[in-house]
């Protein structure tokens, strides 16, 4: 028995005072709205309606049971009235995580323009450094730098890598001279990063054409804080490697200059595009999902995103777990 077709039968006799008046509202025959009844009230035990040539009545137990299901469909119209309203307009809350330096320098000055197409979404938005911190279990998109390890209820989309850069201030060039082979930076003091796995990133890779180039840098300072590295390049301290993305502001202002541009600078993270495989059912996340790559489509069209020869795979130092990137080289991996 179909038992929502039979409550609703089951109000349209009540309120229309008859089988007949039940079977012409819902467009089917009056066999049919007797046949569906009988069997609800078998199913419930109880009698209904008390039936006469005059039409039907309810009985004490149906006007009960008429106060119950009443409501039941009221909910049932309202949550398909707001299921249809919000493919037309979508709302609710979306939780999106991202890395930071993603999050500031990518996602976040995007975001009021995904406000303005559609603004009954609300983002609770989150920064996130791997995908196996608790804010990343909740998020319905993630957008991650590195190589992370997804599980089998993620859909993983790895969207190219990030253009890195190598750069310094005006004032370390001009003190120390402008390297003009990757090879040289060995004799430069080179500001190193720690990447959250604790891996000290002081192997330094580069590609032109054929040719392939892998450096050991050294220098006085390294942090897992990139600001902390950041502010000391802009200080002339030394030289860093970032993220195209990440340093915009910096390079049109003139306190930090690239230098070994003929070079593609290989070994940064690919940037990943993570989401629950529900959430394109969904139309807010179904959007962002979008939005985002449209996003980074954007950038790359203006040269920031994808190497020309990016590769996606995990670097040895990164998959066996080295303290130093450059053991690599040390132990032939």
């Amino acid at each position: 028995m179909d038992k929502l077709r039979a409550i609703q039968y089951f109000i349209a006799a009540a309120e229309e005072g008859s089988l007949t008046g039940a079977a012409r509202r819902l467009e089917v025959s009056v066999p049919a709205v007797q046949k569906l009844l009988g069997s609800l009230e078998r199913e419930l035990g109880v009698l209904l309606f008390d039936r006469s040539v005059q039409g039907v009545k309810l009985t004490t137990s149906g006007d009960a049971y008429l106060d119950c299901c009443r409501p039941l469909l009221s909910d049932l119209d309202a949550a398909e009235t707001a299921l249809a309203r919000s493919a037309v307009r979508p709302s609710g809350t979306l939780v999106v995580a991202a890395h930071p330096q993603l999050a500031h320098h990518l996602l976040l000055p995007a975001l009021p323009e995904f406000h303005r197409r559609y603004p009954d979404i609300q983002v609770d938005f989150r920064t996130v450094h791997r995908i196996s911190d608790a804010d990343a279990a909740a998020a319905d998109v993630l957008l991650l730098h590195g190589w992370p390890e997804a599980g089998q209820d993620l859909i993983h989309r790895k969207l190219g890598m990030a253009r890195t850069l190598i750069v310094a201030a005006p004032e370390y060039w001009a003190s120390h001279g402008v390297p003009r082979h990757p090879d040289e930076l060995t004799k430069h003091i080179c500001l190193l990063m720690r990447n959250p796995p604790g891996i000290v990133l002081d192997l330094w890779e580069f590609e032109r054409d054929r040719d392939k180039v892998s450096v050991p840098v050294n220098g006085w300072l390294i942090s897992n804080a990139r600001e902390v590295v950041l502010d000391a390049v802009i200080g002339g301290e030394g030289i860093g490697r970032f993220s195209e993305l990440t340093i915009r502001a910096q390079m049109h202002s003139g306190r930090l200059v690239p230098v070994l541009l003929d070079w593609e600078v290989q070994g940064g993270p690919p940037l990943n595009l993570l989401y629950k495989a529900s959430a394109r059912r969904t139309p807010r996340a179904r959007l962002f999902i979008d939005f985002t790559i449209a996003l980074l489509r954007q950038h790359e069209a203006a040269g920031e995103t994808v190497a020309h020869h990016p590769s996606t795979d995990r670097p040895a130092w990164h998959r066996r777990g080295y303290g130093r990137a450059s053991s690599a080289l040390r132990r032939g991996a």
